[in-house]
């Protein structure tokens, strides 16, 4: 886009180029919980897809405590300062899908187009796709580039194919 913000397309381009996340969650007692997450992006919906097992911990403190926060982080290359690294917490709300539902079936198509290898996973019975919808986000686009954002500014961002 023309008038595209250079930081949202940096932010775009993270989000599409790196495939995993840490996921921060919420322990029943209340302590944090971190764990890594492969993410797919729904363009139509404008939202982050996830696909956990139940029994994972993270998936019962989604069910327990739906906010999540996710860090992506521009992957460290050698010799480069770890400072500067590209990243984006995003502050989301998760809704976990009904299997089968039509929802989750579009999600697992989306969700096969970035990660192919995964379909024998899909056809578990214990893991769903998640909807995660970011409601704000902090965006690190390098060394003194960093901004707070809205959802809104967030899923403009993602329903943007690359």
């Amino acid at each position: 886009m023309a008038n595209e913000h250079s930081l949202t397309r940096a932010l775009r381009e993270l989000l599409q180029h790196q495939r995993c996340a840490a996921l921060g969650t919420l322990g029943a007692d209340g302590a944090p919980f971190v764990s890594m997450v492969p993410y797919a992006i729904d363009t139509e919906q404008r939202c982050l897809l996830i696909h956990v097992s139940a029994l994972a911990a993270h998936s019962a403190n989604l069910l327990r405590e739906p906010r999540v926060s996710l860090l992506v982080c521009q992957s460290e290359a050698a010799a480069e300062p770890v400072h500067a690294l590209a990243r984006v917490t995003l502050q989301a709300s998760a809704t976990l899908l009904a299997p089968g539902s039509s929802d989750a079936l579009a999600c697992r198509a989306l969700y096969l187009q970035r990660f192919p290898e995964a379909e024998p996973m899909t056809q578990l019975g214990d893991f769903r796709f998640v909807r995660l919808q970011v409601q704000q986000a902090r965006q690190v686009a390098g060394f003194g580039a960093a901004r707070s954002l809205d959802g809104a500014e967030v899923q403009t961002a993602l329903g943007l194919a690359p």
